[in-house]
């Protein structure tokens, strides 16, 4: 495999209780990208993002990070999940949560320093969040929930990042610092995969889009494949005309969308 491709899948199909979720998906993604991950709710898309860094098991296929099987590239990989999949009311501050994220090049036997308690303040303040340092996370906001993990995969350094749709129910300071963070990775050369649902904001964030509806629908340079032909074929009937221009109704809270 190219060990310059991020992220390479080959034939990767997930079941849940033998019925597919995913069939077949066959992906290359290029390096330093912001990459959009869309499709209707129940496409499958949270699970890719799952299933390729083997925190859901696949029913076949295989998956390469920068040429490597997943389990030898694992510390190259960061990970933001749904903030909804999170028990908020687990007894840690919010530096502890970013001091996770230096684990993984630690090792199992070292524990974290002076040097990774600097750096984990840093990602804090990378998301304005250093003031909340010493702060509960049970005892912040939404938005603020969610710059902490945002800052938690920043300290973990990684070259190849996952987020699961982090702009959903933020509010507008939060989607602020998820852009400059994204700016921020993409300017360092990282790659960063985000499932989002809000069609309004794709030609905004990002250079690239996979379009997933249980199958690989399209992937490809924002200005390709961000089509009214590959929605249709994405979405199915849930695009209509509003006068004379195509409209997605997405079912995930983006509304329509003109295109």
């Amino acid at each position: 495999m190219n060990a310059e491709i991020p992220l390479s899948v080959r034939d990767l199909t997930v079941a849940y209780q033998k019925k597919p979720v995913l069939r077949g998906i066959h992906l290359d993604v290029p390096k330093g990208k912001l990459i959009g991950i869309i499709g209707p709710n129940g496409a499958g898309k949270s699970t890719f993002i799952k299933a390729v860094q083997n925190l859901i098991p696949a029913a076949s296929g295989q998956v390469y990070i920068y040429g490597k099987p997943y389990k030898e590239q694992r510390r190259l990989v960061g990970y933001v999940p749904q903030r909804e999949s999170v028990d908020w009311d687990f007894p840690t501050d919010a530096l502890d949560v970013v001091l996770m994220g230096t684990y993984g090049r630690l090792g199992w036997f070292r524990r974290p320093g002076k040097a990774e308690r600097e750096w984990a303040l840093e990602c804090l303040r990378k998301v304005g969040m250093a003031d909340y340092a010493d702060r509960q996370i049970s005892q912040l906001s939404g938005g603020q929930q969610q710059r902490v993990f945002l800052a938690r995969a920043l300290a973990q350094a990684a070259d190849l990042y996952f987020m699961d749709e982090p702009f959903a129910g933020v509010d507008a300071a939060t989607e602020k610092a998820i852009i400059l963070l994204l700016a921020e990775l993409k300017e360092q050369g990282k790659t960063v995969l985000v499932v989002h649902h809000d069609l309004q904001t794709v030609t905004e964030y990002f250079d690239w889009v996979v379009m997933l509806n249980r199958r690989l629908i399209a992937a490809g340079p924002t200005a390709d494949v961000f089509t009214p032909e590959l929605l249709q074929k994405t979405y199915g009937g849930r695009l209509q005309y509003v006068g004379d221009r195509l409209a997605v109704t997405t079912d995930a809270g983006g509304g329509k969308v003109a295109l």
